[in-house]
């Protein structure tokens, strides 16, 4: 996901996709806005929004948790990738600490499969302050996800808390 993430910030000045409006979330007490290209489809859940690209080869999901709730945020996205039938090769898991946006930012990622072959998966937690964890859940198909790259960076450049 890490290489997708700078691959992504890497294009962002060659990309010229359409972007909406900046979405909220959660829409109900806004905690944090994001801008998504026009094409792409968002589905708002209990916790966050679920985000896909047009042609569904990228799923990005961005739920909002306590730093006490992270552990089980990360549990319900895991048990949602299985209920979709991806597996993940643990032993290709890469750990990451880094900064986006100014924020501390923790990333995991592995190679695995879905029911199309082989797949990116990713779980990310952005640290928003003391009481505000953004955990952000990344599944791609290798090979169609790149043309997309652009696209998520500029989602995830476009983070940040809601005014």
């Amino acid at each position: 996901m890490k290489k997708l993430l700078v691959a992504g910030f890497a294009a962002l000045l060659l990309s010229s996709s359409a972007y909406a409006a900046q979405i909220q979330v959660p829409s109900n007490r806004p905690v944090i806005s994001a801008e998504v290209p026009d094409d792409w489809t968002t589905n708002e859940t209990g916790t966050g929004i679920e985000i896909n690209s047009a042609d569904n080869s990228v799923y990005l999901a961005i739920d909002i948790a306590s730093p006490k709730k992270t552990g089980d945020m990360i549990d319900e996205a895991a048990k949602f990738l299985d209920s979709q039938g991806v597996s993940i090769d643990e032993k290709t898991q890469k750990y990451t600490e880094d900064k986006l946006n100014g924020k501390d930012i923790i990333y995991i990622e592995w190679q695995g499969k879905d029911k199309d072959g082989p797949a990116s998966v990713g779980l990310a937690a952005l640290i928003l302050d003391e009481k505000t964890v953004a955990v952000l859940t990344y599944w791609g198909t290798p090979g169609q996800e790149e043309k997309n790259s652009a696209a998520v960076g500029k989602i995830l450049a476009s983070i940040k808390s809601a005014e």
